[in-house]
This record gives C-alpha cells, structure tokens and sequence, in this order.
C-alpha cells in the first residue's frame, strides 16, 4: 500500500468514527456524553465515566482546533456541553479535604464511584485545557506563574479560589505524585512495596506536552516536571535493555512476582510515541533513539502474535502465562498506539523497517477492528482475531484512542506526502 492510499483511507475512517460518536453519544437531556454503547448505537447503560468524558471533551476541541474540516459548530457546542457536565459535576470533595475527581456518574451527574488513583483528574485536566484554548475561556487555562493564592487554594482543596481549573487539578495532581498522595485515599500497609507503574510518569507528561503547546511561560514552569517524567518512564528498561516492564520499584529496579515481570506491549509503544515528541521538541537524539529502539521496536518485536498477527494484550518476560484474564486478546487501543508509534518513529528516521512494521500492523488493525456495517470499531477480539466483545462503547473504550490515533496518524502522512519523501 501507498502512502497516499493509506492517508485517505484514514481520512475516511476518521470521519466515520467522528460521525458516530456525534450521533449517537450526546445527552441532550442533561449533557454529558454516554460511552455505553452498543453495537448499532443502542445506550445499554447510562453511567458517565469522568475520564471519557475528559477524553471527549479533548478530542472534539482538538478536532476542532486544528483540522478545518470538523471546525463545525455542532463539534463546538458538544465540547462545550460535555465541558460545562464535567465543570458542574465531576469533582467531589475527598475525605481529606481535598477535591478529587469520581469516577462514574449517574446520568444526571451524581457521582457513583471514586478511584484511588489519578486518571479522571488528569483528564479532567486535558478536557479543561482544550477546552480553553477554542473558547478563549481565561478561567480554564493554566498561567506560566502560580501566585500564592492558587497555592493555598491547592492545600485547602480549592475551597478560596475557583478559577484556572487546569491549572488547580495540576497542582494537585503533582502534589499527588511527588509529595503525599494520601490524598488518593489508599492506605499505607506494610507490605505493600512502593512502585512506580509507567502509567503514572505517562500521564502526568502528556499532560505537560499538553499544557505547554505554544505556550513558552508554561514550557518553563513545567520543564524539571517534564525531565522527571522522562527518567521516571526510561527506568522501565530492564534487563540489560532486553525488556520494558510496566511496573518497578521506586528505585527502578525490577520488583518480584507477576507484578515485575509483568509486560504490556501497547502501553510501551504509546510511551515510545510520548518519548519520540518530548524529543523532537528539545532536539534530544539520546532520547529519540532510546524511543525508538527500546519504546517502539522491542515492544513490536516481542508482542506481535506471529500466529494470529496482531499485539498480545499482556506477556510475561519469563514467558510464564500472565494472570490476566484478557492477556491473548487484542484490544484496539494496543493497536492505535501502534500505529502512532511506528509512523512517527518512520517519520523522525526514516528507517525503511518501522514503516514496514507500520503498515504490517496497519492491514491487521484495518481487517479486524472497524465495523463496515453499523460503523466506529469493534474493541476486543479474541486471539485468533474474531470478535469477542460487540460493543462500541464501555466504560473504557470511548471517544479517544481510534479518533486520536487517526488524527495524529492523518497529519503525520501529510507531514511526509508533502516532503515528497
């Protein structure tokens, strides 16, 4: 396949799956988006999850921000809809004092559910920061300063200073991560060895990347949380550079159990592709090559099904079976991050190999996971690639991982069909 047959038919699928979500998520009752849904657009069940609705927030106004095509009015006004349900109901107070984030609501916004953990604030974070930038809304954004009151407002939970909600959540977030996260609400017990599972380093860079694009003053305030994030992600290497392992002790040595020798092949990949980015911004070829070899080509090489084609969802180093349930599957998040990951490592080397691998990876995702029929994709297949889950939506799979794969992977070809390379 050509390149330029391959932009145009993401171009298409992008498009579809845009048109689906427009069609048959939005809440026009009491806003919001729904994410359950069925395989020809039926709401089998109505909870909002806060971290999809962040997610959908971001990709409308990402969307809209920047390809002419879906600057539409009707994209607008379902970001602004899903912004103003997450503004007026997705923060609760915690029992420290502190505000956190739930993670399911019941369709008219009361909260049913919070995690212990960080990923409907960041999110949040994402959806409020996007949000700004196509409304202009000075409320939501985040300064290159802090002043001293945004600082007490951090302490007390927000309670004295309501404005700059990006910026609030991030504070928290970091305070979280790197200074006392008992605000999580999980308790401290004695057996229970501090780790650092890639996610967390994962998330809090995007949302730098995010939160610094095109902004100079925040580039800097965020820069040493930015390096943190990078050396925190790198110590994932392991075994002599052999293996990229999901979780290790908070020294970056490798941790017992299935839990250390546990491996997650399209989470490596998409951290491959936050590393390639972070790179190129700062002109980094250490950094970019580590990427490159470490992140995108060892994670390919070893989770590719060289039976059924396709990425394993979960390995074992020490090739023992994982006790994952879902570990044969494939799901298509592992597979949109693979396509990002491949085509933008192609993209800063120009090695003929990651395109091959880009385009393997391509004709599987393209043959297994979009449904002609009833539109977007399916999520979860079996090992041997045939569907197992027939849904388009749940409380995990949203508006996210396909459109944002399309899109990153639309502008990157445009990016190379224009050098003519």
């Amino acid at each position: 396949m050509q390149k330029h047959e391959c932009r145009q038919h993401i171009r298409a699928q992008l498009d579809s799956v845009v048109d689906f979500w427009l069609k048959y998520s939005h809440d026009t009752v009491h806003g919001g988006f729904f994410t359950c849904i069925g395989k020809d657009g039926n709401i089998y069940d109505e909870l909002k999850y806060v971290w999809l609705q962040g997610r959908q927030v971001w990709m409308y106004c990402r969307l809209y921000r920047t390809v002419d095509r879906f600057r539409k009015p009707e994209i607008l006004k379902a970001a602004k809809a899903g912004g103003a349900f997450l503004r007026k109901f997705a923060r609760v107070s915690s029992s420290s004092g502190q505000w956190k984030c739930a993670f399911c609501l019941t369709r008219d916004g009361k909260a049913v559910k919070v995690q212990r953990s960080i990923f409907s604030e960041c999110f949040y974070v994402m959806a409020m920061d996007e949000l700004s930038r196509v409304t202009e809304d000075q409320d939501m954004q985040v300064r290159a300063e802090p002043t001293k009151q945004d600082s007490v407002s951090v302490v007390i939970g927000f309670q004295t200073n309501k404005h700059l909600e990006a910026e609030q959540m991030m504070e928290q977030l970091i305070h979280w991560v790197r200074v006392d996260g008992s605000g999580l609400g999980r308790p401290q017990l004695p057996g229970d060895v501090p780790t650092n599972s890639m996610a967390v380093p994962m998330m809090l860079l995007c949302l730098v990347q995010q939160l610094s694009e095109d902004r100079r003053g925040v580039e800097q305030k965020y820069a040493e949380l930015g390096s943190w994030c990078v050396q925190q992600i790198l110590q994932h290497v392991q075994r002599d550079g052999a293996a990229i392992l999901e979780n290790v002790s908070a020294d970056g040595s490798e941790l017992p159990g299935c839990l250390g020798r546990l491996q997650n092949p399209g989470h490596a990949l998409e951290a491959g592709w936050f590393l390639l980015q972070y790179a190129a911004e700062r002109g980094d070829e250490q950094i970019q090559t580590t990427a490159i070899q470490k992140f995108v080509e060892l994670p390919y090489e070893s989770g590719w099904d060289k039976a059924h084609g396709g990425l394993f969802y979960f390995l074992d180093v020490d090739g023992h079976c994982p006790t994952q349930l879902e570990w044969s599957m494939k799901l298509w998040w592992p597979h949109s991050e693979a396509l990002i990951a491949l085509l933008m490592a192609y993209s800063q080397s120009r090695k003929a190999e990651l395109l091959q691998s880009f385009f393997q990876v391509y004709e599987y995702t393209f043959s297994h996971f979009p449904d002609p029929a009833g539109g977007e994709w399916f999520g979860y297949l079996t090992q041997e690639g045939k569907v197992a889950l027939d849904f388009k939506g749940g409380p995990f799979k949203g508006f996210f991982h396909v459109p944002r794969c399309l899109y990153m992977c639309e502008r990157i070809l445009d990016d190379l069909l224009a050098s003519k390379e």
